[in-house]
């Protein structure tokens, strides 16, 4: 199939689907001025290769959602996609107007810190928490005498980032199994699918019946058993599919 015949599929595949879920990796946060990780000019790909990481094209505080991000709130606002699940720390998929109920972060986000013991999630503004003074709260960093508490429980807070060797949310990461396994389609978006466990989703999904479908422009393990598979651009391929299931929306109307 040529690009626009695979394009088609996807949009009858998504418009039929009865449970939609996406999943997102660094790739779609490229548009956004963010590096991604394992790309030709990657973050893991030049540090394999003793080099520094790339430069970021704007600010943390200038890096804003691009039309991919966009293009999935539409979707869901049509009620068409149920879920997104994500890699990202960027925090741009809740600033493109995703609600944190139908987001699951599995790596965390760079905004917001949770609490160790109720897991209350909170901005580091409304914990009162200045990065400064206090460090930048991982996991394995050090507690600081007057470091603020929770101002629910009075527990440990910590950044929502998952750093390697932390665990991940578990009740997020059970919502995104659960999510899986219930979708009948399910979209890799910018992933290269080799960080586990998030990686193991898209076969979670497939193994109970879901169309899986990869846009990344690397390889990824998945990709003989995709059931559509595009090697191209996000921005070529995600937003011409929801003008092309909105096109057919209209045409049934």
């Amino acid at each position: 199939m040529d690009l626009e015949e695979k394009i088609e599929l996807a949009a009858e595949w998504i418009i039929e689907s009865d449970r939609f879920v996406a999943f997102t990796g660094a790739g779609i946060s490229t548009h956004s001025g963010l590096p991604d990780y394992r790309g030709p000019d990657g973050v893991w790909t030049r540090r394999d290769k003793g080099l520094p990481p790339p430069k970021m094209k704007v600010s943390w505080d200038e890096v804003q959602p691009n039309e991919g991000h966009y293009a999935l709130v539409e979707l869901m606002e049509m009620e068409i996609l149920d879920y997104v699940i994500s890699q990202n720390v960027d925090g741009l998929h809740a600033k493109s107007g995703i609600p944190f109920d139908k987001l699951a972060e599995l790596h965390g986000n760079q905004f917001f810190m949770k609490c160790i013991q109720c897991n209350k999630k909170m901005t580091f503004e409304e914990a009162g928490w200045d990065k400064s003074k206090h460090g930048l709260g991982y996991r394995t960093s050090p507690i600081t005498k007057d470091q603020p508490e929770c101002p629910y429980c009075g527990g440990r807070l910590i950044s929502s980032i998952v750093n390697f060797g932390d665990p991940l949310p578990q009740d997020e990461l059970y919502e995104a199994i659960e999510q899986s396994k219930k979708a009948d389609v399910f979209f890799v978006i910018g992933s290269s699918l080799v960080v586990t466990p998030a990686a193991d989703l898209p076969g979670a999904a497939q193994n109970n019946g879901a169309k899986l479908i990869i846009l990344n422009q690397g390889e990824t393990p998945y990709d003989n058993r995709a059931d559509l598979r595009f090697f191209n651009d996000i921005k070529n391929v995600l937003n011409p599919i929801v003008e092309k299931i909105k096109e057919k929306i209209d045409q049934n109307q």
